[in-house]
């Protein structure tokens, strides 16, 4: 177990030394490619090879190429060494100026062994580019050879005249199948063969009779039991899901029992066993879109539906999917057996020409089903959704091509017509078919964690299901005739990488960033714990530099791992100075703002004008800051409510930080008592009842001020300095509380406002008008001068 554990070991450092720039390459055998791009360009030229030979002749080219792109690498860490050496040398002088002899010797031997060790990647990349330009060229062909093949005119289906040689080449091909098959009866070799494989067919046709006559009833049986018991949850729909696969899967598998006990009789020929063969493909496409009708168009209510149709809707689509998978499995018995049968491409066309037509209506009505279901889902005051007009889309053009595909074979061009038809068909069986995983992943995810509500609506399904999405695009494009050569040199391309500014980006530049990031961002997170639990608890700073000295270590630690991430993965900086430069402009203009705050928030964190925890009035708002970020800082008002303030107005506007320096802040009591009162007396109280008080410094002591004489009191007032400032409500509470005992103990009055109405002739109220016992005086008042009422209070007691 150890020396395979070693050896695993062994070669996986063998690859990775193989992957890193600098390792010794072989050179390539230069005769032998000469050789076979010259002959490649004689292919070529003459245009007569088949595609299958173009494509064999690619493989070898590519071979090639990817040779040549190692080569590219051989000496580089030795021409790495000796451009260093040039570069210490010193720029060359300039002309007319000469240098020592001993460094123009040094720079002439350096310049030298360069031009010796960077001539074999020279050549790699030269003949690296032949071989690209010919597999260009070889695309070019077979591209140009398949657009011909589009815009041919071949034999009209519709021609009476080719009818005859139809039905002339199908039964001659049946009568040639019953010929041989009656020769291989007649052999006593077969029959051998059939006694002594008896037993194995009776057992094939016995597998086939159970799972053709009983296994789909007992997989529906299974289905029914787990729709009773809770359809609604995301793993009964996952049983669900695999219990119908199974149930398409019986049949297939019985369909094959039936395939192999013909097959073990001997009797089967050359002609037979395309028959047989294809007869198994038939109930693979039967089965396949059996089961893809019936998830994306269910028979039950109560199943999740990908479309809003109706229950009449979702059975025709039921029985268009079922159709489609016969006639696609006719097509291909039809297509194999005018290849064995060597049929002309007049005969081919006509017995080919209903399934076109089938496939026609097929894809016109389903075309239909999805303009519906987007009908369905329109209403009058919404908009439609983005999936909805990407379905009408694709609903408008299945019914377009359904037409075209048809019409344009029956004119004759077959190939066109049914790389319409074709294509489509399969794409909208892969769109379901993605559709159908992405619902299984969310009941998947459901079912592991245990959520029930708003799984379309979580991230990790949703991430998921754009994945396969996106894996699921080169199947399309070789549906629509993107070759896999073609797919293999894109992929090829994306792991090698793409220039952008003159550097290199490639999958690998982002594992490496990603991976030295990630661990640079690990150390600074552990760095910042340690500083939190173990080094600033033993300092003397307050939790405000703390979380001071915390926000730089994680700043600056951030910045190093993303500098040292690029370096890693080979990003030259400078490459994009001037990309940089043209983008700074913008940002100055457009993201200033930002600049600003976070420069401010810098500020902030090296400053600390306010920290965490301050007590701080800001524009109007008053509360404890909670956060100081890079952009904005967090104020907890004392209402409990979030202001976030922007950095820059904390820097350049007006701040009052009642606990800066420390908690100690000044109380203000003002307090009133009424005229008469001896004043000293009350400043006594005063200071008695604040003195007392434990919140209250004896150092400075409290002050007490005969502020002056109010109109309705004597107005003094308590001015004390506080332990913390944070408590001077509640100090203030208290000493109202203890003044208002103390002055009730001592029967000293605290007035309240009060104002006397004199009246100089009440008499001019009354007149001469009587009043009757139901209303007022009927003789209306006279006008009276404002100076007949006094409200000095200063002529006596009030009259009424």
């Amino acid at each position: 177990m150890i020396a395979v554990l070693r050896h695993l070991l062994a070669s996986w450092l063998l690859i990775l030394a193989m992957a890193l720039p600098g390792w010794a390459q072989e050179t390539p055998d230069y005769e032998i490619w000469i050789g076979v791009a010259d002959r490649a360009e004689q292919v070529i030229d003459g245009q007569r090879a088949s595609d299958a030979a173009l494509e064999v002749l690619r493989a070898r080219l590519v071979a090639w190429r990817s040779e040549f792109q190692q080569a590219q690498q051989i000496n580089s860490a030795r021409i790495e060494t000796t451009r260093a050496q040039i570069d210490a040398l010193g720029p060359p002088p300039e002309e007319g100026a000469t240098e020592p002899a001993d460094i123009a010797a040094q720079r002439t031997e350096l310049n030298a062994r360069l031009a010796e060790e960077e001539a074999p990647a020279r050549r790699a990349v030269a003949e690296f580019q032949r071989a690209q330009g010919l597999i260009g060229e070889i695309d070019a062909l077979i591209a140009q050879r398949l657009t011909g093949e589009l815009l041919s005119l071949g034999p009209s289906p519709l021609n009476p005249a080719n009818w005859p040689e139809a039905v002339e080449a199908l039964t001659g091909w049946i009568g040639a199948m019953v010929s041989e098959t009656e020769r291989l009866v007649a052999s006593d070799l077969r029959r051998a063969e059939l006694h002594q494989n008896a037993p194995l067919i009776v057992v094939y046709l016995l597998i086939a009779l159970v799972l053709l006559a009983r296994g789909w009833r007992w997989t529906g049986h299974l289905m029914a039991r787990a729709i009773a018991r809770e359809e609604t949850s995301p793993g009964a729909r996952l049983s669900l899901f695999f219990l119908s696969l199974l149930q398409v899967l019986a049949p297939v598998v019985g369909v094959a029992a039936i395939v192999a006990a013909i097959e073990a009789t001997g009797f089967v020929g050359l002609r037979a066993s395309a028959l047989t063969d294809q007869i198994a493909a038939i109930t693979v496409f039967l089965m396949v879109s059996v089961w893809l009708g019936r998830q994306v168009f269910p028979a039950r209510e109560t199943a999740v539906r990908p479309l809003n149709l109706t229950t009449g809707e979702r059975r025709q689509g039921r029985w268009i999917a079922i159709i489609f998978g016969i006639a696609l499995g006719l097509g291909t018995l039809i297509d194999e057996i005018a290849n064995s049968g060597a049929f002309t491409d007049a005969a081919r066309l006509t017995l080919f020409f209903p399934v076109v037509i089938a496939l026609g209506l097929l894809l016109f009505r389903l075309g239909q089903l999805l303009i519906s279901h987007v009908r369905h889902e329109t209403t009058e005051d919404a908009d439609l959704s983005v999936p909805n007009q990407i379905i009408r889309v694709v609903g408008w053009s299945a019914m377009i091509l359904g037409v075209s595909g048809p019409i344009l074979a029956a004119i004759g061009y077959y190939t066109a017509g049914i790389s319409f038809l074709l294509p489509t068909t399969m794409s909208l069986a892969l769109l379901a078919l993605v559709r159908i995983l992405q619902r299984l992943v969310t009941n998947l995810y459901g079912t592991l964690t245990g959520r029930r509500e708003g799984l379309d609506e979580a991230l990790t399904p949703t991430l998921i299901g754009f994945v396969l999405a996106i894996l699921s695009l080169p199947l399309f494009a070789m549906i629509w005739g993107v070759r896999a050569a073609q797919l293999v040199d894109l992929w090829q391309q994306v792991i090698q990488g793409f220039s952008l500014g003159g550097v290199t980006i490639s999958p690998r530049n982002f594992l490496v960033f990603a991976l030295v990031f990630a661990a640079g961002y690990t150390a600074t997170r552990l760095v910042q714990a340690t500083l939190r639990s173990s080094v600033l608890p033993k300092t003397r700073l307050d939790a405000g530099g703390s979380n001071a000295v915390l926000s730089g270590t994680g700043y600056v630690g951030i910045f190093l791992a993303a500098v040292i991430a690029i370096t890693a993965a080979g990003i030259d900086l400078s490459s994009l100075a001037i990309v940089a430069g043209a983008l700074s402009v913008g940002i100055g203009f457009g993201l200033q703002t930002i600049v600003s705050n976070f420069v401010s928030g810098i500020i902030l964190l090296i400053e600390r004008p306010i920290k965490q925890g301050d007590w701080i009035e800001v524009n109007g708002v008053m509360g404890y800051v909670r956060d100081i970020s890079v952009r904005s800082t967090r104020i907890e008002t004392f209402d409990r409510s979030d202001v976030i303030v922007p950095n820059a107005d904390l820097i350049s506007g007006v701040v009052t930080n009642m606990t800066h320096h420390n908690n100690t802040g000044r109380a203000i009591v003002p307090v009133g008592v009424a005229y008469g009162t001896d004043t000293k007396r009350v400043e006594g109280i005063l200071r008695e009842v604040a003195e007392a008080h434990p919140m209250v410094l004896l150092n400075p002591p409290p002050s007490i001020f005969f502020r002056g004489f109010g109109a309705d009191s004597l107005d003094f007032e308590i001015r004390a300095i506080l332990r913390d400032v944070n408590w001077v409500l509640s100090v203030k509470s208290d000493l109202n509380h203890a003044i208002a005992a103390r002055f009730a103990e001592e029967g000293i009055e605290i007035p309240f406002a009060q104002r006397d109405i004199w009246l100089r002739n009440p008499e001019t109220l009354r007149g001469d008008a009587t009043t009757t016992a139901s209303g007022p005086p009927k003789t209306p008042l006279p006008n009276h001068d404002p100076s007949d009422f006094d409200t000095d209070g200063a002529d006596g007691e009030p009259e009424t």
